[in-house]
């Protein structure tokens, strides 16, 4: 242990008997980081799949302020999430995106007033879902069922089959039963080629034993073969086979959208096939993460929108008004209203070749030094020996990281980057994601009212997986 780490121990006693577990053993297991650096404060989403999480009441005999720092901080790794809108975790937000504005103007000089309704929606929303709707399919996923009784070695024995019955033919039928394919999930996709190539997510085909895919005119579901895939994108392309031509939908370049345009989205929310809604783009380049069993998917460039997505529009298309694919449905918040994400197409254009010929899509960089960050509070000024609030507050630093190897540890208050003051988490969040991998940066520490300067070299965040918890 180096000097500033015995200097350091001292302090992390006084604020939390347990973190002597959290440097010698795991640094707050099943908490993920997203990206490059996670900031607490925000509470706008929730995880769609909720830990027990539980933290230790501490020594009564502190003081209030620092049991409230503890308290904080044991709080502070709930970080905001977002769910899938596959019909997987059977969640959903419902969000109503108001469609027509009222513009009321008086004229008193003429002595009277004239009101006008303006209905602000496009006019050939109809016809778009229309000419779209031939090519946008419905997904259903099948896996087969984990072993169950049927197995059970009592059914081996003849005495048991004779008078608890399950003879060789109940036994048979059970074992042909226990084979079935058993209904997984539902999701939406569409047909970008005429020769069968559909797109979707991935989280929509995800540990599939069988894909099947209805289309609209076609009386039984096509059989659909995967052809290739990406985690990290949560993109990919199916292909079903026929005689005849499929419709198509054209894809368009999303750069071209705008804030304030309208959207039209359809898909099969909840099991209810073919349904239209529009919206507006509300914004673009939106990053966000997704913890999952296998993981965390850092989407990046998302485009917003408050067009109705459910659970079951994942992987169906965002459309502009030209009737072109701009995005693929993708995720939504699962507390607030009107919040709706997709992947645009231009991230798509890039990779799609690849997922037709299932080529590896090499995972791109993501800068990142391995903290978790909460902001400051006034109640926290005394214990950490600070003057203000300007600055980040490191929650959590996990091992093998940049961070934790450059010596950065919990309870540290990061003050300047490169000499940069920051006002808070978010500003360190921004300055790490300019950056690129390999990049040096000074970060401007203080520890127990000290006052150091630290050097980190930026990481991988996807050369580090292994080792994140």
């Amino acid at each position: 242990m180096d000097d500033n780490q015995k200097e350091y121990g001292d302090f992390i006693k006084q604020h939390d008997n347990d973190n002597s577990e959290h440097q010698g053993k795991k640094e707050q297991p099943g908490k993920a980081v997203s990206g490059d650096i996670t900031v607490i404060k925000p509470r706008f989403f929730e995880f769609s799949q909720s830990g027990n999480n539980q933290s230790n009441s501490g020594n009564g005999k502190r003081s209030s302020g620092k049991s409230m720092l503890a308290a904080f901080l044991a709080g502070a790794l709930v970080v905001g999430g977002l769910m899938y809108t596959s019909d997987k975790m059977n969640l959903f937000s419902n969000i109503q995106a108001p469609l027509v504005s009222n513009v009321s103007a008086a004229s008193p000089n003429n002595g009277g007033a004239t009101t006008a309704s303006v209905d602000m929606r496009p006019n050939n929303i109809a016809d778009i879902a229309q000419q779209a709707g031939p090519a946008v399919v419905k997904i259903e996923t099948k896996v087969k069922p984990k072993s169950g009784g049927s197995n059970n070695p009592l059914y081996s024995d003849p005495f048991f089959r004779q008078f608890f019955g399950g003879g060789n033919g109940s036994q048979q039928q059970q074992q042909d039963q226990s084979q079935e394919l058993q209904p997984a999930g539902i999701g939406s996709g569409f047909i970008f080629e005429s020769s069968g190539y559909i797109l979707t997510n991935e989280h929509v085909i995800d540990g599939a034993d069988e894909i099947d895919v209805t289309i609209q005119g076609y009386d039984k579901p096509f059989k659909a073969k995967l052809l290739g895939n990406s985690y990290d994108l949560d993109l990919a392309v199916l292909k079903i086979e026929d005689s005849n031509p499929f419709p198509t939908l054209p894809i368009g370049n999303s750069d071209n959208a705008k804030v304030g345009d309208w959207v039209v989205a359809i898909g099969n929310p909840y099991d209810l096939d073919y349904t239209v809604t529009a919206g507006l783009l509300s914004a673009k380049e939106r990053p966000i993460s997704i913890p999952d069993d296998k993981g965390t998917r850092e989407y990046k460039h998302l485009i917003q929108t408050d067009a109705a997505i459910n659970p079951g529009n994942s992987g169906g298309p965002l459309l502009n008004l030209k009737g072109e694919v701009i995005g693929i449905n993708t995720a939504v918040s699962s507390q607030a209203q009107g919040i709706g994400f997709a992947i645009p197409t231009n991230t798509i254009s890039t990779v799609l070749d690849q997922l037709k010929n299932n080529v590896e899509i090499p995972k791109e960089p993501v800068p990142f030094i391995g903290v978790s960050l909460g902001e400051l509070t006034k109640d926290m000024l005394s214990d950490l020996k600070l003057d203000n609030t300007e600055g980040a507050l490191v929650a959590d630093v996990q091992r093998k990281t940049p961070a934790f190897e450059a010596g950065i540890r919990p309870y540290d208050v990061i003050t300047a980057v490169n000499g940069t003051k920051i006002a808070a988490p978010a500003d360190l969040t921004k300055k790490v994601q300019a950056l690129k991998v390999g990049d040096k940066l000074t970060l401007t520490v203080i520890r127990n009212g000290n006052k150091q300067d630290i050097a980190v070299t930026v990481g991988d965040r996807t050369a580090n997986s292994s080792d994140q918890q």
